[in-house]
């Protein structure tokens, strides 16, 4: 219905006779120009596209004609004229509509290609207040919002991609369109307008310190639908905010099937951890479900991989591999025994690529750099009727200042064995604990009720990785643990001494700490204070 209260039903067939065109990304315009000049549209166009269609030799008359008025203000006001948004927004079957634009002489305008100034690419690459603030375009905006609201006569393109289609209608229904197509069309013009104005809210939110605006928005790009979600009776897509950190976002398949939605969770989580460790030392991180099976660091990174799968190479089959640094041949040859889903690296070598392509399923992505793991940001999770925000979770052990508790202090090397698991329990679904030693997870305990569980289950885990290694004690014996919140008992730390801990590193805060103080000066363990916790849900 174009007019329910006039009852005036929206035409199904609608002839393009009058186009207006006004884009910032040129792409395939002249060629839908000429296409739109030979079934004789007149062509209506402003600045650089009215100048790139001239140039193509095709007939076009510059918005400044038909408005009487020209451009001013450097191109700020130029489509913002009746004359534009009668013809955008006039109801062709209601005569008192006809009637004002005969007395204005407003002609009809039939189909409007815009898309808009390049705030989000600015934005990302950083540009200084005053370059960001004057890609904030509006005229596009309001011309897009018109036509999609008209679409009952008007069809409105705001992507490149639907040129084809487009071209394919009119060739297809004598130079009209169907009212499905500009129904699906004027869809997808308000998704984008309104995933231009979140990124503009988001941007002066932040660069004003707003830390909870009163309408927060959070849009995105499709960036591939995907066969299912998390389960197979569930649908899904994958949507990109345009945020220019190195990950499963940016990342380049080198070879493989699409990701699926579980890939895309998991490596992002597998990234996101290993980034924690810079590139001087390799890294690997190994991940199952969110959840790291196995972390570690080493003198080269094939040294790194085998430490991070002996810590559970049973969970390790049909995980996510995250290295941080370029992946080589020696590490991708170690890597292809095992059954993996996707390998991710800032990088990979010739020589690498082609071991990896003995094995067609696996995906192979190159990040092209590692996410900064104090860089500020948002993340986000639905719950049923809002939206939980929230700032990155860019605390770093490193920055931290750490307290000793305990009579005894812990050596050099359990204090680098606490930092190493505090990062990594980071990364671990609450409640986390982590045991690590000489720069190698030990045993993981993740997502449990009880923080007493997760330290057992770590230690289980512990054990079973000692048969499989040939040990004669786990490797739990003389390490440090993580616990990524505090210890609200004794129990918790108790379970950890008897699985051979002799260093605890925790947030501390509970009401009873000294309790739990007590029981490491007791068994003469060493127990440090971060300040910072990470529940990760």
């Amino acid at each position: 219905m174009a007019v329910i209260s006039k009852k005036i039903p929206a035409p199904n067939k609608v002839e393009i006779k009058t186009a207006l065109l006004s884009v910032f990304d040129k792409t395939g315009i002249v060629e839908l120009a000429q296409a739109l000049s030979a079934r004789g549209v007149r062509l209506l166009s402003t600045g650089g596209t009215f100048k790139a269609i001239a140039a193509a030799g095709l007939a076009v008359t510059d918005v400044s004609e038909i408005t009487g008025f020209p451009e001013i203000m450097d191109g700020r006001v130029k489509t913002l004229h009746p004359t534009v948004h009668g013809g955008l927004l006039a109801i062709r079957d209601d005569s008192e509509h006809q009637e004002a634009m005969k007395k204005h002489g407003i002609e009809g305008i039939d189909l409007a290609v815009i898309n808009l100034y390049p705030f989000e690419e600015v934005r990302a690459a950083g540009g200084d207040y005053p370059t960001t603030v004057e890609n904030i375009d509006i005229g596009g905006p309001a011309m897009i919002r018109a036509s999609a609201k008209n679409h009952a006569y008007v069809t409105i393109l705001t992507d490149p991609n639907d040129y084809t289609e487009f071209k394919e209608q009119l060739s297809a229904d004598e130079g009209k369109t169907a009212y499905a197509f500009r129904q699906r069309m004027a869809a997808k013009a308000y998704a984008r307008t309104a995933a231009y104005d979140a990124v503009i809210s988001n941007w002066f939110a932040e660069v004003l310190s707003i830390d909870t605006p009163r309408h927060r928005v959070i849009g995105g790009a499709l960036k591939e639908e995907m066969r299912y979600g998390e389960n197979p009776h569930q649908k899904a897509a994958f949507y990109v905010t345009g945020e220019k950190r190195p990950g499963v976002s940016t990342a380049a398949l080198l070879q493989g099937k699409q990701l699926s939605y579980n890939n895309i969770n998991d490596t992002d989580a597998a990234y996101e951890l290993v980034a924690e460790f810079l590139p001087e030392k390799a890294a690997c991180a190994i991940i199952k479900h969110a959840n790291p099976c196995g972390v570690a660091t080493g003198s080269s990174l094939v040294e790194a991989y085998r430490r991070a799968l002996a810590c559970d190479s049973v969970s390790a089959f049909g995980g996510i591999i995250a290295l941080n640094r370029t992946l080589d041949a020696e590490t991708a040859e170690e890597i292809v025994k095992l059954f993996t889903e996707v390998i991710i690296a800032p990088d990979v070598t010739e020589e690498a690529k082609a071991i990896v392509a003995r094995k067609p399923n696996l995906r192979l992505l190159s990040a092209g750099g590692l996410p900064d793991p104090r860089a500020a940001g948002l993340t986000a999770k639905t719950v049923s009727g809002g939206l939980l925000v929230q700032s990155r979770d860019n605390g770093m052990v490193e920055d931290l200042e750490l307290k000793v508790v305990t009579r005894r202090a812990p050596t050099a090397q359990e204090l680098e064995d606490m930092k190493f698991a505090f990062k990594v329990g980071k990364h671990v679904k609450s409640n986390a604990v982590v045991y690590a030693k000489d720069g190698q997870t030990a045993g993981i305990g993740a997502g449990q009720m009880s923080r007493v569980d997760s330290a057992r289950i770590a230690a289980l885990k512990a054990e079973e990785a000692a048969k499989a290694l040939g040990l004669a004690v786990p490797m739990t014996h003389g390490s440090a643990v993580a616990s990524e919140a505090f210890l609200p008992f004794a129990d918790g730390l108790l379970s950890m001494i008897a699985a051979g801990a002799t260093a605890v590193i925790q947030p501390g805060g509970s009401m009873r700490d000294q309790e739990v103080i007590d029981a490491a000066n007791e068994h003469g363990i060493a127990m440090v204070f971060t300040g910072m916790r990470h529940f990760r849900h």
